[in-house]
């Protein structure tokens, strides 16, 4: 088949709404039959690490540290030079994208697990290998039958370094079986008392004098069972979820959003509210009747920007001479226009491995309702005040044998 007539049929495959794709055994066959294929990585959008870059993501993610953010502040600390932020190689692209198998059957963001061996600096670029590691069925009150799918990415800086390693995964339910669950139907617009604005915008104000920053917080300071500050993200507005695709340097327009559409036609659609543009399925995150159409309640946030948030609140706590280590949080709720989410945490471990004075912390997000809607745990080196504890500037020399998928 030529290029042209290929386009063709691809044309008459971009419906006036998202694909209604089944999940059959067929279909979970042919994504198992993937695994181990290396993929081609998602963009890249922000590839080169710049103080812009850098501080660019910072902004998409409401972070606020100068470490991550101020090339002179990064000059003062041990480091001697401005550092990412954690997440920053989200940036890339985002990891767990349901980009292969299943098509026209909706996917969602589920969460990653992030282990992180060395930090990010201006002048950086950084490189990907995806990679698919695991499919599992299972069954959902939100839409029934559903798959699981991970994908591991591996990052690495210009010289060949190892930066980080993710796992990605994501969900994958049928459209119409999520629609006619109605597992949300009944979710109405959050109304906030003048009082729980007051404690919102109290907690935002006074974010940044609760961070650790240059104050050194050693090992043996920590207590277990001790609460982290928490931090909040919200009332979650179309400006946040625009400014996190501005600060991933992401953005399709015209051509560009038309000619991916002709390759991966059961990812798009013809919408009659743009006049029959073509947009993203995707798009549920800023338009309500799309979001509705795969039985979200309406507009809701992108899973990555929440798990920057919950690296924040760790990011915070730990001050600059740290290192986080690993990262894992799990959406379990969404989080549509108007929610909070307020991260919290505790430290539920302190041990030594390897040489290392690690600490392990519970973490989560809490909804205004009250309700958790994304678990997550972090492991963080700390300095330590033991001379037979080696002095650590990253988490190159420490690996946590985690298994692939977990």
């Amino acid at each position: 088949m030529t290029t042209v007539e290929t386009i063709d049929r691809n044309k008459q495959d971009v419906g006036g709404a998202p694909a209604e794709g089944r999940i059959t055994d067929e279909a979970v066959a042919n994504a198992r039959s993937m695994i181990g294929l290396q993929l081609r990585p998602e963009g890249p959008y922000l590839q080169d690490a710049t103080t812009d870059t850098l501080r660019n993501f910072c902004n998409g993610i409401g972070d606020l540290n100068p470490l991550y953010r101020e090339l002179e502040y990064g000059r003062n600390t041990r480091f001697g030079i401005q550092v990412g932020h954690p997440m920053f190689p989200m940036a890339f692209g985002w990891v767990g994208r349901t980009r292969w198998g299943l098509p026209g059957v909706h996917g969602f963001y589920a969460g990653n697990d992030w282990e992180l061996f060395r930090h990010i600096r201006p002048g950086d670029r950084i490189s990907a290998i995806e990679r698919v590691v695991g499919v599992e069925e299972k069954e959902s009150k939100f839409s029934g039958r559903l798959v699981l799918q991970y994908v591991e990415a591996t990052y690495v800086n210009q010289h060949g370094e190892l930066v980080a390693r993710a796992l990605g995964t994501c969900t994958r339910h049928e459209r119409k079986a999520a629609r006619d669950a109605g597992k949300y139907k009944d979710i109405t617009p959050y109304e906030y008392t003048p009082e729980e604005f007051e404690k919102l915008d109290d907690a935002i104000l006074r974010e940044e004098e609760r961070m650790r920053g240059s104050n050194v917080r050693y090992w043996e300071d920590v207590r277990e069972g001790e609460q982290l500050d928490p931090i909040v993200r919200g009332p979650l507005s179309l400006m946040d979820t625009m400014g996190f695709l501005v600060g991933c340097g992401r953005g399709h327009t015209h051509g560009v959003v038309f000619k991916a559409a002709m390759k991966h036609p059961g990812h798009f659609f013809r919408n009659p509210e743009a006049g029959g543009g073509i947009e993203y399925t995707g798009i549920g995150h800023h338009r309500e009747s799309t979001a509705k159409e795969v039985g979200v309640p309406g507009v809701y946030d992108y899973g990555p920007q929440r798990s920057s948030w919950m690296c924040s609140l760790v990011t915070n706590w730990m001050g600059d001479a740290a290192f986080l280590k690993r990262i894992r949080t799990e959406m379990r709720r969404f989080n549509t226009m108007g929610d909070s989410t307020w991260c919290k945490g505790r430290v539920s471990r302190k041990y030594i491995k390897d040489g290392h004075a690690l600490v392990d912390l519970e973490i989560w997000g809490e909804n205004q309702r009250g309700e958790v809607t994304t678990p997550g745990l972090a492991t963080v080196i700390l300095p330590s005040r033991d001379p037979q504890i080696q002095v650590s500037f990253d988490g190159a020399n420490l690996d946590l044998d985690l298994p692939v998928v977990r």
